[in-house]
C-alpha cells in the first residue's frame, strides 16, 4: 500500500498479515483491526483526534480497558478505549457477535446436558472456552436474554404487509426428539423498510400457539394497513381470521404451485399445470386472472377433474395482490421474504442440530433475526410505498 493509502498504519499492516499470511495468523490480525477500528470509532464520537484543540471536541479520551474477546478464531486480546465526559462504547464489539454467543450457548448446553458428541466438544472448546460449567452456562444465557427480550418485546407500528411463516428445528423434550415450531413476522413499515416483528417458538403450529403469537404482535402495536403474506397452514388460518379479521390476505403462490402438484392424475401433466397456474397469476389484472382461472377449470374438468375443483376452491386466494401497487406486485405474491430469512436460520441452526430446550433455540433465532433486522432498517428500501 502506497503512503497516502485512507488505511491507518496498524489496519494497513493487518491487511497486508491478511493477504500475504493467511489463515494462521487471523487472531493477531483481527487484533490489530478492533484496536484500530475502535480508536478510529471514538475520533468520530469525540469528534477531535488525540490531543487536537478545536471547538467540535465533545469529550476527551481516558485509557483503554483490556477485553478478551472469544471468537471462533480464538480469543482476541482487545484494548479497549474509554472515553471521559460523553458515553461510548465501541460499535464492533457488539454487531454480529450476539449470534456467535448465541450459538455458542447453544452449543454449550448441550454439552453440559450430556448430549453432546466428539466434535460438538471441540466446537465448544473453539467458541465458548475450554470448560465449560452449568453455572457458567447459566449466567451467559441470563444475560444474552435480556438483551434479546427487550428487541421480542419492543413496541411496534403500523406496516403495509406483513409476512408470517414457520420452520422447524429439534430439540429435545422430556428425553425425546421432537420438532420445534419456529414463528417468524416480518413486516414492510410505511416508509417501506422491511422489519423483523417477532420470534417464538412452539411445539407445533397449531391454533393456539400461531393465536398467541399474533395476539403478542398486537398488544405491542402492531396494525396492518395494507395485507398479510403466508401459507394455507390451517392453524395460521384460523388464528389470522380471528386476530386480523377483515385485513386483506395474500396465500403465496409458490406454495400454491407446489399444493396443486398432488393433485395432477399424471406425471406428464405437471408441467402444463404448473405452467396453467403460472399464467393465471402473471395475468395483467384480476379480472384476466380470473378468466384465465376460468378457462382452466373448464379445461381440466375432464382430463384432471381434482384439478380443476382445485382450482375453482383455491385460486382466488392467491390474487389479493392485484389490488396493491403494480411495482409490489412481485414481491407481496409470494412468501419469499421469509424463505429467505429461514434459509439464514437454517444455516446457522444446522451447526446446532439438535436443541436442548425450547429456549436455546428461541435464543439463537432471535440472535440471528437481530442482525437481519439491523441490516434492514439501516440499509436499502425494500419497496417504495
Amino acid at each position: 500500500m502506497t503512503s497516502n493509502s485512507k488505511f491507518s498504519p496498524l489496519i494497513e499492516d493487518a491487511l497486508s498479515e491478511l493477504t500475504t499470511q493467511g489463515v494462521e495468523c487471523l487472531g493477531p490480525a483481527l487484533e490489530k483491526l478492533f484496536n484500530e477500528l475502535m480508536l478510529i470509532e471514538r475520533e468520530q464520537v469525540l469528534q477531535a483526534a488525540p490531543y487536537e484543540r478545536c471547538d467540535s471536541r465533545q469529550g476527551y479520551a481516558n485509557g483503554f480497558k483490556n477485553k478478551m474477546l472469544q471468537t471462533r478464531f480464538g480469543k482476541l486480546e482487545l484494548q479497549v478505549p474509554k472515553t471521559r465526559d460523553i458515553p461510548f462504547y465501541p460499535s464492533c464489539l457488539e454487531k454480529g457477535t450476539r449470534s456467535e454467543r448465541a450459538l455458542g450457548l447453544a452449543i454449550a448446553e448441550m454439552y453440559v446436558n450430556g448430549v453432546s458428541t466428539r466434535r460438538v466438544k471441540r466446537i465448544t472448546e473453539k467458541m465458548c472456552g475450554l470448560e465449560i460449567s452449568s453455572t457458567q452456562v447459566s449466567r451467559l444465557c441470563q444475560l444474552l436474554d435480556k438483551e434479546l427480550e427487550l428487541f421480542r418485546k419492543r413496541p411496534l407500528g403500523p406496516v403495509h404487509y406483513l409476512y408470517l411463516d414457520a420452520r422447524y428445528e429439534k430439540v429435545r423434550e422430556n428425553g425425546n426428539v421432537k420438532d420445534l415450531a419456529l414463528f417468524t413476522a416480518i413486516g414492510v413499515n410505511l416508509q417501506g423498510y422491511r422489519e423483523v416483528l417477532g420470534v417464538s417458538c412452539k411445539l407445533s403450529e397449531a391454533e393456539v400457539h400461531w393465536r398467541d403469537f399474533l395476539d403478542d404482535l398486537v398488544k405491542r402495536g402492531l396494525r396492518v394497513h395494507g395485507m398479510i403474506i403466508s401459507d394455507d397452514h390451517s392453524g395460521l388460518r384460523k388464528a389470522r381470521q380471528a386476530v386480523f379479521a377483515g385485513t386483506l390476505w395474500q396465500r403465496c403462490i409458490f406454495h400454491m404451485a407446489q399444493n396443486i402438484q398432488q393433485y395432477v392424475p399424471k406425471v406428464d401433466m405437471r408441467g402444463e399445470v404448473a405452467q396453467s397456474l403460472r399464467d393465471i397469476f402473471n395475468a395483467r389484472d384480476k379480472e384476466e386472472a380470473i378468466q384465465r382461472a376460468r378457462d382452466a377449470i373448464k379445461n381440466y374438468k375432464e382430463s384432471a377433474p381434482r384439478v380443476s375443483h382445485w382450482l375453482e376452491e383455491n385460486c382466488e386466494e392467491g390474487m389479493a395482490f392485484y389490488s396493491c401497487p403494480r411495482t409490489h406486485w412481485k414481491k407481496i405474491r409470494t412468501n419469499n421474504a421469509s424463505e429467505r430469512v429461514n434459509q439464514e436460520i437454517k444455516r446457522r441452526t444446522s451447526i446446532a442440530r439438535l436443541f436442548p430446550n425450547e429456549k436455546s433455540c428461541e435464543r439463537l433465532a432471535t440472535a440471528i433475526m437481530v442482525e437481519i433486522h439491523e441490516d434492514w432498517i439501516s440499509g436499502r428500501r425494500y419497496l417504495q410505498v
